[in-house]
């Protein structure tokens, strides 16, 4: 292929410089000496009388040559000052929503890096949606509540680490010595939660950290590679300062009998960690820990909490195939105005672990009882609770009709176009039916992609999650309808880039309301708006709630607020 490359004719060259004439920038320079030097043709040496003025010629010489550094110097100087100004600072004086996601938008999700050391800025690397639509039209009021974006009160990313990391980093980020190998099981967002404490572990232990291994999916019998879901160069690079990131073991390091460590108790601190595994990490030279899941404490120091957030929002970039597909989905639903995202929980398994009824009758509540019969350790809720207790509880994800009638008492117009995230629901079109009545533009990433766009993630469940976690980042609005991982991911990346507005059903709180048969839907309407008025997406300080992790609440370890 080199050879191929047209050459330019003329390059005039010296022992320190080469310089090609086609290059536009060097047109600006003024004449001078040092130009003419440059790009004349070349003359008869013996033509030359090279005593002649010798000391007028290198004086002019040298004047044009200090004029031309000038000039040069001082473009770069209005270049760098102005791109200063016009570039997005990491706290920004602007509170307003709007402004901060057309900002963040204007950044391409690939990586910028910095020419010298090939690292990502994390200005630049973080995955980050379509702007927030504006509201414009002939809305009613109703609907230009519901399309409202949150007060995000001034608060952006900042991860400012502090001296004492920094210096620490210059060690652990080239360890060779200890290694620590994770593996990661569950869905998507499940092994993403673990990878980020595998990370913040590998860094307590200065361990360089092995590509987690991803465990294949019992329910979905999804088989993926790590290097499958995730931009593997990206995450090197953006988490070089940080840990070192290999793709194998060295073969030193592999040892026949090497011990599996997965009994790992609840809420473990780094002191915990440090104790219990950096000895022998440094003697054997090799660390496998298996059943990370909500192992790791909730309140970390605040160096462990900005990295959590570091590897969350900008490291866990996915592959370049997913991300390009999942981009096209999210522009087709933007372009044709704002839209709702929702993660509906309807897929035969979660009614399994739930312990929850279908709303489908007698007929499809019997099918799910006889699996969880036969296989008692999928179900997850409380085993002496009734379907309704369970339901009134909250524990039970909205159904269709459930979810039709919140929308429609949060003002969403009957019009508004809505991304339904999630698997087959149980029940097919029967269990989607009541929502589609109410709401008849629903679309899933099936009906949005063209034909052959989905066929290389066939039984790619993992994949297919990524699809569509990147369509629901963008949307105006997001509400799922039972919490889970994604949910909390999403809770706290849409706050991370801007607080997009995030509704999550208080269902314990509104179902009692939903069963009375007395109420207005007038009255229902307002009754659901009071709950949900104070969570709508606003900033929420994690407050070192035992049960908050710093990636579903990233306000205050992660965000900053600055007047």
């Amino acid at each position: 292929m080199a050879s191929s490359i047209p050459r330019p004719r003329t390059i005039m060259k010296s022992s320190i410089i080469a310089i090609n004439p086609s290059f536009p920038f060097l047109h600006f320079l003024p004449p001078s000496p040092l130009t003419a030097l440059l790009f004349s043709p070349r003359k008869n040496p013996k033509s030359l009388h090279l005593c002649t003025n010798f000391s007028t010629t290198l004086l002019l010489f040298s004047l044009s040559l200090l004029f031309s550094i000038t000039f040069l110097l001082g473009i770069f100087l209005l270049g760098f000052l102005r791109s200063y100004q016009n570039s997005p600072l990491p706290c920004s004086v602007s509170s307003s929503p709007e402004f901060f996601a057309a900002s963040l938008s204007s950044m391409s999700s690939s990586s910028l890096l910095d020419k010298e050391e090939g690292v990502p800025r994390l200005s630049y690397s973080a995955m980050v949606p379509l702007p927030a639509h504006g509201l414009s039209g002939n809305l009613s009021e109703p609907e230009r509540e519901f399309w409202q974006q949150p007060d995000g009160e001034g608060y952006r990313p900042c991860l400012d680490f502090s001296i004492g990391y920094r210096k620490a980093s210059a060690e652990i980020s080239k360890e060779k010595k200890r290694y620590l190998m994770v593996v990661a099981s569950g869905g998507l967002n499940q092994q993403r939660n673990q990878i980020v404490d595998a990370v913040v572990i590998a860094r307590i232990l200065e361990a360089s950290l092995v590509l987690p291994i991803l465990q294949v999916n019992l329910i979905w019998g999804d088989e993926s590679e790590f290097s499958d879901i995730f931009d593997v160069e990206h995450f090197k690079k953006t988490l070089q300062a940080d840990v070192r990131v290999v793709s194998t073991i060295p073969s030193s390091h592999l040892m026949l009998r090497q011990p599996i460590h997965s009994k790992i108790p609840r809420d473990i601190t780094p002191n915990w960690i440090h104790s219990r595994f950096f000895n022998q990490l440094n003697k054997d030279g090799l660390l496998i820990l298996k059943g990370l899941d909500s192992k790791l404490t909730k309140n970390l120091p605040p160096d462990l909490q900005k990295l959590k957030c570091k590897v969350a929002f900008h490291a866990l970039r996915f592959a370049a195939p997913i991300r390009e597909l999942g981009e096209q989905l999210a522009k087709r639903m933007w372009i044709e105005g704002p839209y709702i995202a929702l993660h509906l929980r309807l897929e035969k398994d979660v009614w399994v672990r739930t312990g929850c009824q279908t709303g489908l009758g007698p007929e499809f509540d019997r099918v799910i009882a006889k699996v969880r019969e036969s296989e008692p350790e999928f179900l997850t809720g409380s085993l002496n609770m009734s379907h309704t207790q369970r339901k009134l509880a909250g524990l039970c994800p909205l159904n269709a009709l459930e979810m039709a009638r919140f929308l429609k008492a949060l003002g969403a117009p009957k019009s508004t176009r809505i991304y339904n995230a999630g698997g087959e629901p149980f029940g097919g079109s029967r269990a989607m039916q009541p929502l589609i009545s109410e709401y008849p533009n629903l679309v899933t990433k099936e009906m949005l992609a063209r034909q052959g766009e989905l066929a290389r993630f066939a039984n790619k469940s993992s994949a297919l999650a990524a699809i569509d976690y990147i369509v629901c980042l963008s949307s105006d609005v997001f509400v799922p309808s039972h919490g889970g991982n994604m949910g909390r991911a999403l809770q706290g990346h849409r706050a991370y880039v801007g607080h997009r507005k995030f509704i999550k059903p208080n269902k314990r709180a509104m179902l009692p309301f939903f069963e009375d048969t007395t109420i207005s839907e007038a009255e229902l309407s307002s009754v659901v708006k009071e709950l949900h008025a104070k969570s709508l997406g606003q900033p929420e300080l994690r407050n070192y709630r035992r049960e908050r992790d710093v990636i579903a609440y990233p306000v205050p370890e992660c965000l900053c607020q600055k007047p």
